[in-house]
């Protein structure tokens, strides 16, 4: 009865409330920061105002235009693209736990990069495809664990395999940056996973893959809902189970290489997001998808503005605080005393 009604809730006032909310943290991304530039001089500055020294001004335009908006922006992307990558993984896994970080996805795209670094890449000239295929790797991984006998069917089970793998691409990943320093010294402060001293043109390297997987997401979106009613329903419609699946880990793929490219490993937000959005428009993946727009770049950047403000003058790297939000909704959903079927 809980889950008709949260069905029944207007999607499209949801949409347009979550989207204000997510307007209104972008406007505070571009007012707080770490540094000497406060919130009166950043409003100053958006508002066209030169008060104080020429210099002060100037400092403070460069702060703005060149180092919090390029932030805000992949804030945006990196948070969409986590909360549909983690809402599709879900689905296909029929596992509320089901989260890239958690099941090796992350892991498989940072040992990839890694390798690439050590083979003679640079983070500079780094090609997203390498992130790319190597969370593909992690995604079949967990395609392979979702259908082993006694794991797929236990949303715990399937998390401890997953934490298995993770560790040992993280292992790999460690024995790499040890016998390689040059390696190291690239990979070292995008490992914790950031959005700090990233550029528009970091943007620009992965929207065609995230065009591509907004593409495939919406054709699959329908065919995805029905499998949720089982493959025999699901044939009966018209649609093709493996085929579907085999499209939403590629589309996993896809986003969550993107994303690690770009800002490094960033956990649980996967599982946040679609837990939150499941909460408010009930289990259709469609409007989970759709809530996962806005819900994912409130969590990303609400999350960004905190890392700046709690070490201040230093700065906390996202990915720890995105584990210290996600840490108790994970254990949340596990003592939870029906988990969620999806």
């Amino acid at each position: 009865m809980c889950q008709a009604g949260e069905a029944r809730r207007p999607l499209p006032l949801m949409f347009v409330w979550l989207s204000a909310c997510l307007a209104a943290v972008c406007f505070l991304s571009l007012l707080f920061g770490a540094g000497e530039i406060g919130p009166g001089a950043s409003l100053s500055s958006l508002l066209g105002m030169r008060e104080g020294a020429a210099q002060h001004a100037e400092e403070a335009a460069f702060v703005i235009h060149e180092l919090r908006l390029p932030r805000t922006m992949l804030g945006l992307v990196v948070g969409m693209a986590l909360g549909v990558a983690g809402a599709l993984l879900q689905a296909v896994a029929r596992n509320p736990l089901a989260e890239p970080g958690l099941l090796g996805v992350s892991a498989g795209s940072a040992f990839a990069v890694a390798i690439a670094l050590m083979l003679g890449a640079s983070a500079a000239t780094l090609r997203v495809s390498v992130a790319q295929l190597g969370a593909l790797g992690g995604c079949l991984c967990v395609l392979a664990a979702a259908r082993m006998r006694g794991v797929g069917n236990d949303p715990v089970r399937l998390v401890l395999a997953g934490a298995v793998l993770s560790g040992l691409l993280g292992a790999l990943t460690s024995m790499i940056l040890l016998v390689d320093q040059r390696t190291a010294d690239e990979i070292r402060f995008w490992i914790v996973g950031s959005l700090a001293g990233r550029h528009l043109e970091d943007l620009q390297a992965i929207l065609p893959s995230l065009a591509l997987a907004g593409v495939i997401t919406l054709l699959i979106g329908r065919p995805l809902a029905a499998l949720a009613l089982g493959e025999r329903v699901a044939v009966g419609l018209g649609h093709h189970p493996r085929l579907v699946r085999l499209l939403a880990i590629g589309v996993v793929a896809l986003l969550v290489g993107a994303t690690t490219a770009v800002a490094g490993p960033i956990a649980f937000v996967g599982l946040v997001v679609p837990f939150a959005a499941r909460a408010l428009a009930g289990p259709d993946i469609r409007r989970t998808l759709w809530l996962c727009l806005p819900l994912g770049p409130l969590v990303v950047i609400g999350a960004d503005i905190v890392s700046r403000l709690v070490v201040q003058p230093s700065e906390l790297p996202l990915g720890v605080l995105t584990a210290l939000i996600g840490a108790p909704v994970l254990i949340l959903v596990v003592r939870s005393q029906r988990l969620p079927t999806l």
